[in-house]
Parts: structure tokens; sequence; C-alpha cells
């Protein structure tokens, strides 16, 4: 795993520097991003299909994939640059697992996934109904969240059960079940 990611960081920063792919412009903030990444490794089920919604850059999506080999990975990022972007990766790390959707996540039709993944996107309630039709009575969802997740919570949190995982300013929103009437 380390040797890919070490080869992710490698690509990212030379096509970050035409591209503008992401704010995180050091190997230390790359690093900082996937550790971000993969920290809900540490308390999520382990899914055998992922969602990935606005992956951008790689984060989180491409970075689960990595971290679960075994697992089919969609990333579902509209913007073309970024989309080539994470073709090329998935190609140049091997990686057989991964799907790159170039298209808005309510404009991608699928069987239900496992887990659906959000970072920095909308909000929950929005990304819960963009992504109604790609869900099933098992998918779990985890959005990378801030400060503000229990605004977000206000409108929803009765419709689901969820935990809230704090590590340093990240909030990641772990939701286990929506409930039929949301």
């Amino acid at each position: 795993m380390d040797k890919k990611l070490n080869k992710f960081i490698t690509i990212l920063l030379e096509w970050n520097k035409v591209h503008n792919l992401t704010g995180a412009k050091s190997i230390k903030d790359i690093k900082l991003n996937i550790e971000d990444s993969i920290y809900p490794c540490k308390f999520i089920d382990k899914p055998q299909s992922i969602l990935d919604i606005g992956t951008g850059a790689g984060f989180p999506g491409l970075i689960l994939a990595i971290a679960y080999p075994k697992a089919k990975v969609t990333l579902c990022e509209p913007k073309n640059k970024r989309a080539s972007f994470l073709k090329f990766v998935a190609m140049e790390l091997n990686l057989g697992n991964i799907e790159v959707e170039k298209r808005r996540v309510e404009n991608f039709q699928s069987s239900p996934f496992e887990l659906i993944t959000s970072r920095a996107v909308t909000n929950s309630k929005l990304l819960l109904h963009l992504t109604s039709h790609l869900k099933d009575s098992n998918t779990k969802y985890l959005f990378y969240k801030g400060e503000r997740v229990l605004n977000e919570l206000e409108d929803i949190g009765k419709f689901i059960d969820y935990d809230i995982i704090n590590h340093g300013k990240r909030n990641y929103l772990y939701i286990k079940k929506v409930k039929n009437d949301f």
C-alpha cells in the first residue's frame, strides 16, 4: 500500500502543477489528505462496493480503493480534468477495482452500493437525496464533514442511525441506516 501511495503522491504533485486539482501542494499536505481519507478504516464496516461522490484529486475514494483492494470502487467525478486524472492514476497504480464515472451522481445509474462516501461536496441532506437511487436497506454512508455537521443533522438526525467520529478538525458522519420515512 505504501508503494502505491507514494506513487500517487508523485503523480498528484506532477499533475497539480498544470491542472490545479487540489489545494494540497506539498507532500506534507497530500499525506494529511491521505491520512484523513483512510482514518475511517478504523471504524467502518469493510465494504465490498464503494461509491465516492465528487472524488476530485482522489480524496477519499481513490485512497479507499487502495486501502480496500477487493472492493469495487466507483469514483463519480463530473469534471473532465479530474476524471482524466483519476483514470490515469488507476491505470498507473494498476487499480483494477476502480471505475471512473465522468458525470454528476444524480445522473449515474447503478445497482446499490454498500458504502457511499463524500468529502466537501454539499450538505448531508442533499447528498442523501442525490444518492437515494443508488442505495438499498444495507447501504451505509460516510461523509467527511467539518464543524457544521451538527447543524446539518438538525433536519435529518431523526431519520438516520449515525455516529460522529471526531479526529482533529474532521467530523466523520457515519450513517449506518437511513429510515424509510426520510
